[in-house]
């Protein structure tokens, strides 16, 4: 009679750890044992002796060896076996990963949360009124900055729960854009002009989008202001625009204009802007905000809220830690966003 399932494994693949698994890829991606061993804080023998064993254990499974010595200073030579485990190893390690950090979240052991800078303040506030049921339940809280450009691409790998941020969205493209996802919807708004410029060069309080390309400009080389410019002028905007400072972080762009290396004005987010005017952002000083009129191409707004998986509340009870950090975030919304 044939064995069948678990019993007909073989006692050598059995007998490989996730250890050994672990060491093959760090071998692979350092090129050496040596590296690997340094990577992983532990002597070169110990790693050594992990390869020796998976080659004369596949050697004697496959026909093959997986790595073969090729000498001082040159890296180790990966066979096809070897390449094939190595990608096996990878997928194993991170479906085990995986289901580990889905069973804490369902037994909401862990809960992941991601925030913008500007958005910090207010998940801050949500989480005091559960932080101390968070230590009661032994509910480890993880929170990460995440870029606005990379939002959706946290939630969608799993790597967080919720994130409390800005996402562009489009008209004829929203209900796409969102469709995966539970919003809990804070504001909605469009964009604004910081400018170092005299109001007899740039007056008025407001400015039409489609004279953008007369006025140089501080624009951000990733985020939303790209896609706004993108959904205006097309994916070749600067060719139409007068940049004349690129920036990756805004404090920069402000430092340009405050200092008067640059003439001219920077697009930020309304919520900047209206911060700017406020005197609540002390790094952007001085600078005199307009806000900007989008008459041209389709109606693009900013997104400001908190964004979860579809589905995924409704399949814990209501004292799942998310559930209640949801319910957290909802009031702080009210007592700010919708505050008279």
């Amino acid at each position: 009679m044939a064995l069948e399932g678990p019993l007909q494994y073989p006692p050598e693949l059995l007998d490989t750890t996730m250890d050994q698994l672990r060491t093959l890829i760090m071998v692979r991606e350092e090129g050496t044992a040596l590296g690997a061993a340094r990577r992983l804080g532990r002597e070169q023998s110990s790693v050594q002796k992990q390869l020796d064993t998976m080659n004369r254990t596949f050697a004697a499974l496959c026909g093959e060896e997986l790595v073969l010595k090729q000498g001082r200073g040159r890296d180790a030579l990966f066979t096809a076996t070897g390449e094939a485990l190595v990608g096996l190893a990878r997928r194993t390690l991170g479906d085990w990963t995986d289901g580990v950090h889905d069973a804490r979240r369902r037994l909401g052991r862990t809960l992941s949360v991601g925030t913008t800078r500007y958005t910090l303040g207010f998940l801050l506030d949500a989480v005091e009124h559960v932080s101390g049921e968070y230590e009661r339940d032994n509910v480890d809280l993880k929170v990460t900055h995440v870029r606005t450009g990379d939002l959706f691409a946290k939630l969608r790998s799993k790597e967080l729960d919720v994130v409390c941020g800005s996402v562009v969205v489009t008209e004829g493209e929203e209900q796409e854009q969102l469709e995966p996802y539970e919003v809990m919807e804070w504001r909605r708004s469009g964009l604004s002009l910081l400018t170092n410029l005299p109001p007899e060069r740039l007056p008025g309080g407001s400015f039409g989008a489609r004279d953008l390309p007369a006025l140089p400009l501080v624009i951000s080389a990733r985020g939303l202001i790209g896609r706004f410019l993108t959904s205006w002028y097309g994916p070749d905007y600067r060719q139409k625009l007068t940049v004349a400072a690129e920036i990756e972080a805004a404090h920069y762009g402000f430092e340009l204009l405050r200092s008067g290396v640059v003439s001219g004005a920077m697009l930020v987010t309304r919520g900047i802007g209206e911060a700017a005017a406020d005197g609540r952002l002390p790094e952007a000083a001085g600078l005199r905000m307009l806000d900007i009129v989008g008459d041209v191409g389709p109606r693009t707004e900013v997104l400001v809220g908190v964004f979860t998986r579809r589905g995924e509340r409704d399949s814990y009870g209501p004292a799942h830690p998310l559930n209640r950090l949801w319910e957290a975030l909802s009031w702080e919304s009210e007592r700010w966003w919708l505050r008279p």
